[in-house]
């Protein structure tokens, strides 16, 4: 006579979504910090999709987090974002520039009107457009909006609006968080007021101003110090050589008077507390208007006219005395109007 064995008794477990995205593993049956890794080392261009795995997942990937863990285990991208004029000039889009050999890839468009004059900063591997004017109605259609583009799930969303909408102004991050400085108001006026976006709370908030308003000017972080450069200001005739220092540990503004003038572009390429004169070659070029971009530890200069047969100078500090100078394949598919090097 045969037996038959006895069936197992199955149990079952039921946990709502929100609750099982709130506690459960992020990969079950591994190490919290092990999981991480696993996730951090899978190729970014699939992180959209690992997003919609769940909430925890999604949660991740949008951490400074990943951008930490991806830093550990040696997996940082540095990618070179422009903003590009579109043919005939009827707008313009963000592309980030293909790097060993691949091609440029456009990104999705940006919400609301096409702006100039806004401000342009990298935040925990983030990309924050802010403020501006609207290009096609002038700049008494002045902004307060702020958009954050997310290069591991490729998509914009808005953040709070700022306090006093602005543009040709100043700003910076500053240990990890968001300073804007000066520029212009709705009405046309000249702005000395401040504010400083903390990315934790989403919040705008205006702290003490400059000693006299600014306009045209560009920020940049130093020392954990916002510095205020170039532009001009309703107390001086022409380009402004005072440089405004702001110091987030006395919470003051400060000032000297060994500036530049007629800065166009800036961009920040190691920090050792020096100015270099690096004279930019000839290149048939008639233009003198250019835009700065970081890649690789060194300077890209792209044109801002559009002239055929252009190719774009790269200076790498570290090369020997006569020889920094070289072209670089990385070009935008227009008019560069923009650019910024996001690392993550």
């Amino acid at each position: 006579m045969q037996l038959k064995s006895p069936r197992p008794k199955l149990s079952f477990c039921f946990t709502p979504q929100g609750d099982c995205d709130q506690y459960c593993a992020l990969i079950p049956g591994l190490p919290e910090d092990l999981a991480k890794i696993c996730l951090a080392l899978v190729p970014r261009t699939h992180f959209p999709v690992m997003g919609g795995v769940s909430k925890r997942w999604m949660s991740f990937l949008e951490s400074k987090e990943l951008i930490a863990v991806r830093k550990e285990v040696q997996k940082l991208d540095e990618c070179v974002y422009v903003l590009t004029a579109d043919a005939q000039a009827k707008g313009s889009h963000w592309e980030v520039l293909g790097c060993q050999g691949q091609k440029n890839t456009p990104l999705p468009p940006m919400p609301g009107p096409t702006k100039a004059g806004f401000g342009v900063v990298v935040l925990d591997g983030k990309l924050i457009v802010i403020a501006g004017y609207a290009a096609d109605h002038g700049k008494e259609f002045v902004s307060d909006e702020v958009y954050q583009y997310d290069c591991f799930l490729n998509r914009w969303t808005a953040l709070s609006k700022m306090n006093v909408a602005r543009c040709d102004f100043a700003c910076a991050e500053v240990n990890g968080v968001i300073y804007v400085a000066g520029g212009f108001g709705p009405s046309g006026d000249s702005l000395s007021s401040v504010e400083v976006y903390d990315p934790e709370q989403n919040k705008w908030t205006l702290i003490e101003g400059l000693r006299r308003p600014r306009w045209g000017c560009f920020g940049c972080s130093f020392e954990g110090k916002m510095y205020v450069m170039g532009g001009r200001s309703s107390f001086t005739i022409g380009n402004s050589r005072y440089i405004d220092v702001y110091d987030t540990n006395s919470n003051a503004w400060g000032e000297f008077r060994n500036g530049c003038v007629m800065v166009t572009a800036h961009a920040v390429l190691g920090e050792n507390n020096s100015w270099k004169k690096a004279p930019v070659p000839l290149t048939g070029s008639s233009s003198t208007r250019f835009s700065l971009g970081i890649h690789d530890g060194k300077l890209l200069l792209f044109s801002l006219e559009e002239e055929p047969g252009y190719q774009t100078l790269m200076y790498d500090p570290a090369a020997p005395t006569g020889s920094e100078w070289c072209t670089s394949n990385l070009r935008p598919s227009g008019r560069c109007l923009c650019t910024v090097t996001i690392k993550a």
